[in-house]
């Protein structure tokens, strides 16, 4: 029902409105009809909206809201479709459930999901998904039978167990949906990430996209080879090699953190900066996790349940001073504006 490459949300809110609008257009030319998208990801739907104007049919929409209540459940799917310029929205995810308490409060059939499940009766929405970054909470969910689809992060450096959570949707009917095919930004070579990930049927590929020239080079790996030479298969296992004891799968097993320090964020930085845009780096949430960083005890609990043994303590300290560092650059910024 949807084309096998879809359109990433998050890095147009990094681009000029003009240029967002470009991209989005583009994917529209190629073919592509799939565009995902989130309640929080600031510009990202209203930009989204203006260039799916007049245009509507035949595109699926899809967008997501981290609310935990149905009182901003409700806040939030009003405004998607206000920002989208839609009366219906394609696919409504619960955007992060990656923690058993998170789960809970959206497997309560009185809670936020009653709202969507309401939306859905009413033709507001058409079908309802759910993402998540933590394998053992996605398996849970897909054991559910609640929800039509999983969004998961799936790429060549992330995640053992990844070929059982993908033969576990497909026995529940579940819709694959992998975010993060560049690990965030992380792999430069688009056409290794992309060939590796279309050896596996059935799945979406919604890679970020900021910019028209990446859209067009990832859609021509679409229409060439599928299979990888062994050229790209050992610059695979080099990359992996270079990456694999400083990049951080975000699969959580080093919680919980006695200090309370949401670790994967503060892991996450150096794709974090790649992705996102500069106000949502060094002010909210992701200001506040770093600040909470700060109370590290330096206990090591974290690197003792890595799976992936990386130095977890090191390179918190490492991305903190890098986004302390970033942050006073961007208040200079906004000082010199004012």
């Amino acid at each position: 029902m949807v084309t096998r490459l879809g359109f990433g949300g998050i890095p147009i809110q990094r681009a000029s409105e003009e240029d967002a609008i470009a991209v989005v257009n583009k994917c529209l030319e190629l073919g592509i009809n799939f565009l995902d998208t989130a309640n929080g990801y600031t510009t990202s739907e209203e930009r989204i909206g203006k260039a799916i104007k007049g245009k509507r049919e035949g595109i699926f929409l899809s967008t997501k809201s981290l609310a935990r209540t149905r009182e901003d459940l409700e806040k939030h799917l009003k405004l998607s479709l206000e920002r989208l310029g839609t009366d219906y929205i394609d696919l409504y995810q619960l955007h992060n459930v990656s923690d058993a308490k998170t789960l809970e409060t959206m497997l309560d059939p009185s809670g936020p999901r009653a709202v969507v499940e309401d939306a859905k009766r009413a033709g507001i929405v058409k079908h309802i998904g759910i993402t998540s970054h933590q394998i053992d909470i996605a398996k849970d969910i897909i054991k559910t039978d609640l929800f039509e689809t999983i969004m998961f992060p799936l790429n060549f450096m992330s995640y053992e167990g990844k070929e059982e959570l993908l033969s576990l949707a497909k026995q529940h009917d579940v819709g694959f949906i992998a975010m993060k095919p560049l690990a965030g930004g992380m792999i430069d070579n688009a056409s290794i990430a992309i060939k590796y990930l279309l050896q596996f049927p059935d799945i979406v590929l919604i890679p970020g996209i900021e910019r028209v020239p990446e859209i067009e080079e990832i859609a021509r790996l679409f229409e060439g080879p599928k299979e990888m030479t062994a050229g790209e298969k050992q610059e695979m296992a080099r990359i992996i090699q270079e990456l694999g004891t400083r990049f951080c799968r975000r699969c959580d097993y080093c919680q919980p953190c006695s200090a309370e320090i949401p670790i994967s964020d503060i892991m996450s930085f150096p794709n974090l900066r790649k992705r996102l845009p500069l106000v949502r780096l060094y002010t909210g949430k992701f200001a506040e996790s770093f600040e909470k960083a700060l109370e590290c005890t330096d206990c090591s609990e974290c690197e003792e349940r890595c799976p992936y043994n990386l130095p977890i303590r090191d390179m918190m300290k490492e991305n903190v001073k890098h986004h302390q560092t970033g942050k006073q650059e961007y208040e200079k910024q906004l000082a010199s504006r004012q």
